[in-house]
């Protein structure tokens, strides 16, 4: 069995379950997992994970999948892969599955659960692999959020992240910026303002919650700039209902002939949730 992956690790994926006999495996015939949300390993603990495992060997077996093409694909345990290189190891012990125990999306979603109970991803890495996972298997945030034990809330605040900008994405990766900045920056109204507001949080070395502040008060400043006249009490009170009933952003604006009425979105599963509404 897997061990070392976490509680109800293999409740949830019972094909890591194992009675097979472990083998050793030439380093030189495995391969990373394609679907591997994480793109960093810290050099460090690498290292570190080097140096035990030339004291004490490789205590726990990788879990590899036998490649369609050549050689193996690393299920789980791609840092012991790694640290197995650095200390010039020939062969690393295994568990031998065959391409039929893991798809595709399985693998994607075995590579992301592992790194999340490690905590071993980046904000954006975590945001981006529920990205993929979302498209690649065809779910909703609500569904994947019950097949990864997280809340909803959780996996739609991760996935706006990627509305930011790529610079201001490789900040939150590299940790000049927190999740916290990035969540807090998603919320400006005017984009036009975002990269001199980065450049002053790296600079001034702003926490979240001054930022928060500060965004507050920079939309504030965007809604009366872009203020028009005032709207009767009658159009106010639909866009209060529709704000209520939907869950986001409404404006009503009527015109002499006609109106229409804007609904805000975030995401594709987002825009699913306000059409599921309208068709109560």
């Amino acid at each position: 069995m897997a061990r070392g992956l976490g509680k109800g690790f293999e409740a949830i994926f019972p094909e890591l379950e194992s009675e097979e006999s472990i083998q050793e495996v030439a380093v030189t015939e495995c391969r990373p997992n394609p679907y591997q949300p994480r793109k960093t390993f810290h050099t460090e603990a690498i290292e570190e994970l080097k140096e035990s495992i030339l004291k004490h060997g490789i205590l726990q077996p990788l879990i590899v999948r036998k490649s369609n093409i050549k050689g193996y694909e690393i299920v789980v345990g791609e840092r012991r892969f790694r640290a197995a290189k650095e200390a010039g190891l020939k062969t690393v012990p295994a568990v031998v599955k065959s391409a039929d125990d893991f798809s595709e999306e399985k693998m994607m979603e075995i590579a992301l659960l592992e790194n999340l109970q490690r905590e071993d991803l980046t904000p954006i890495e975590e945001a981006q692999a529920y990205a993929n996972l979302m498209d690649k298997l065809a779910v909703t945030q609500e569904v994947l959020a019950e097949r990864l034990g997280k809340s909803r809330s959780h996996i739609a605040n991760m996935v706006r992240l990627l509305s930011l900008p790529e610079h201001v994405l490789a900040y939150i990766n590299n940790g000049e910026l927190s999740m916290g900045h990035g969540r807090a920056l998603v919320g400006l109204k005017d984009k036009e303002r975002l990269t001199p507001l980065v450049n002053k949080i790296r600079s001034e070395k702003l926490n979240v919650r001054q930022v928060e502040k500060l965004i507050s008060s920079l939309n504030e400043k965007t809604v009366k700039k872009k203020e028009k006249p005032k709207k009767d009490i009658f159009i106010t009170e639909r866009e209060s209902l529709l704000r209520s009933r939907l869950g986001t952003a409404v404006s009503i604006q009527r015109g002499k002939r006609k109106g229409k009425i804007e609904i805000e979105f975030y995401t594709d599963d987002d825009l699913e949730r306000i059409i599921e509404l309208l068709e109560d």
